[in-house]
Formats: C-alpha cells, structure tokens, sequence
C-alpha cells in the first residue's frame, strides 16, 4: 500500500535530516544527504505506481507510467554530481587544514 512506502521515506528522511543537522564530519553529512535523497525516490516511484495504477490504464499509455522512475534517475544522476563536488572540495579542505570537520570551515577565511 501507499501509506506504508511513505511512512517508510519519512522515516528515512527524518533519519538523514537528524544526521545533517546534528553530525559533524562532512562525510557523514554527504550520507545523510543521500540517505534524504533516496527517500524522495521511494516517494516519487510510490507516488507514481500509486497514481498511474497499470491495471487502470485506458489507454496503455506507458510513458505516464514511469513517470516516478525518470524522476528517480535525474535525482540519483544529481546526487551522483553532488557527492562528487562535495568530495572534491572535502579533500580539498582536508589538504589545507587536515580535518574532516564542518564546524572548523569558518577558520578557511583566514
């Protein structure tokens, strides 16, 4: 049923956005990240075999179908970029002052 992938995308939501505001290393936070951006996949694909039901097509119309499934491919090639972004700059940052840590990035102005 619907309500049951939804209950669990908000339990993996809430999971990576408790990680996100509460963690300190940029690693980390990068999972947390993904683990928020994977919950809206189960959502949109939930979502769009919820609404675009294939035992209710009239038409048989395939493209409506997999509606949730293309916008689960853009999100994770997103995904992809950022982690790729936030890895080059977490090294980056590493090299200059060798810590891992989020809350020492306001020493990088200096």
């Amino acid at each position: 049923m619907l309500h049951n992938y939804l209950f669990l995308s908000a339990i993996i939501f809430s999971i990576g956005l408790y990680g996100v505001l509460s963690k300190k290393n940029a690693i980390t936070i990068l999972m947390c990240v993904e683990l928020m951006l994977n919950s809206i996949n189960i959502s949109a694909v939930a979502f769009s075999r919820y609404v675009f039901n294939p035992y209710y097509l009239t038409d048989g119309n395939l493209q409506s179908l997999l509606t949730g499934q293309i916008l689960s491919m853009f999100v994770i090639a997103v995904a992809a970029a950022e982690v790729a972004i936030g890895v080059a700059i977490l090294v980056a940052v590493y090299q200059n002052r060798q810590t891992a840590y989020v809350t020492d990035g306001n020493k990088l102005k200096y």
